[in-house]
């Protein structure tokens, strides 16, 4: 069949739920807080017969009503969109349990449903989730989430997945977010206290773009320095609740102004197709200070789990490295106006498989949108690959 041929096929509900005992939870919810933990996402299931399914799942967003898992099941591909526990609201969101959640799918798709092959398709913040996920289940080593509290992905006992594909998706989220980070904040708890010298969109700023390749170096420097003061006031906040002892064990809290990148403004830097001005989530300098901004709302554990630059563990890298027995395909969009440029080369040169491809579309914007002959483009390669592999009849 060929991948641009639409097919009929239905959306069918999955409703995943395992038993999880933990010291606190995150999440609210009756299930959430009685030792069970509820997963619900859905399959979207052609008329024809597959023995494959290619598996989605982004650690906070539901990937059922965007145009590529659709776009493949119009081209008669089987798919699960998975949602983890975190639906919507990554507020207190811990990746380590969203590489277990994974794993749920993963072991739900070939013993419940019967899939010989499973192919993990990471678009997106689920990229590095798939490689993670890959690496955790090729070569377990984490026991305990950065905060200290033991979960233990190493029992969990992960079922690797045939095959990887990663698509339009970023080093990580805590990478990403550093390098969004606005580095002229210089009080958490005051947006408007800000150093001039670093405030870009600001007409008082003395840099304007093209900005000199020292003035780059300086602000990617100050937004990192920026991300360990918050994990250091984390640290030290969670080591006082520790002490005192007196049942507060976790707090929420805002982080100010989260897209904030020389890039937005001064297209020769990192350069691609990308428009001018303009990000995924539209004119940068509003949505540097939008509700929806990346980490605008967390706890203090997600933060070390999800946003931390150094302490997070669930980077492409790392987990890029530790792939050595999957075959994975990368595919990077040239006019991607959420991923930088520089994350998939940086990807490739990391995995440690032999059996990489790496495609690029050029032209192609994060969603596709409006650009259909990217999309078929997409998808093509995506079936080709996985017949290639011997991963689809």
């Amino acid at each position: 069949m060929s991948p641009a041929e639409n097919v009929l096929w239905e959306r069918q509900p999955i409703v995943i739920r395992f038993a999880e005992t933990t010291k606190y939870v995150e999440t609210y919810g009756f299930s959430g807080s009685q030792g069970m933990v509820t997963l619900e996402g859905q399959r979207l299931l052609p008329a024809t017969h597959s023995e494959t399914v290619y598996l989605f799942m982004h650690p906070s967003a539901t990937l059922q009503m965007l145009p590529m898992p659709q776009a493949l099941a119009d081209a008669g591909m089987h798919v699960i969109c998975a949602a983890s526990r975190y639906p919507k609201n990554d507020t207190a969101l811990i990746m380590e349990k969203v590489i277990a959640d994974l794993g749920q799918y993963v072991r739900y798709a070939r013993e419940t449903l019967g899939y010989a092959k499973v192919i993990l398709v990471g678009w997106s913040g689920g990229g590095s989730l798939s490689l993670s996920y890959q690496s955790q289940a090729e070569a377990p080593s984490i026991t305990h989430t950065p905060a200290g509290d033991e979960y233990d992905l190493v029992a969990a006992q992960l079922q690797p997945a045939d095959g990887v594909i990663f698509i339009a998706a970023h080093l990580s989220r805590a990478e990403t977010l550093t390098q969004w980070l606005d580095p002229s904040i210089t009080n958490e708890f005051d947006p408007d206290s800000r150093d001039q010298e670093l405030d870009i969109y600001s007409s008082d700023c003395p840099h304007r773009p093209p900005f000199s390749a020292e003035f780059v170096q300086h602000f990617r420097a100050a937004q990192i320095a920026r991300n360990r003061r918050i994990t250091a006031w984390v640290d030290e906040l969670l080591a006082r609740f520790a002490k005192r002892d007196d049942g507060e064990i976790e707090r929420a809290f805002i982080v100010q102004r989260t897209m904030c990148d020389v890039r937005w403004i001064d297209p020769s830097i990192d350069p691609n197709g990308r428009k001018p001005n303009w990000t995924y989530l539209g004119d940068p300098r509003v949505a540097n200070s939008a509700p929806a901004g990346l980490a605008r709302c967390t706890s203090l554990r997600s933060w070390l789990s999800q946003w931390s630059y150094d302490r997070s563990q669930a980077k492409g890298v790392d987990g890029a490295r530790r792939i050595k027995h999957t075959p994975v395909l990368q595919i990077e969009n040239q006019a991607d106006d959420a991923v930088p440029a520089t994350h998939n080369p940086i990807i490739y040169a990391a995995l440690a498989t032999a059996d990489k491809q790496l495609v690029s579309i050029h032209g192609a914007t994060h969603y596709y949108a409006g650009q259909p002959e990217h999309m078929a483009r997409c998808i093509e390669t995506v079936v080709d690959w996985s017949r290639k592999k011997g991963l689809l009849a």
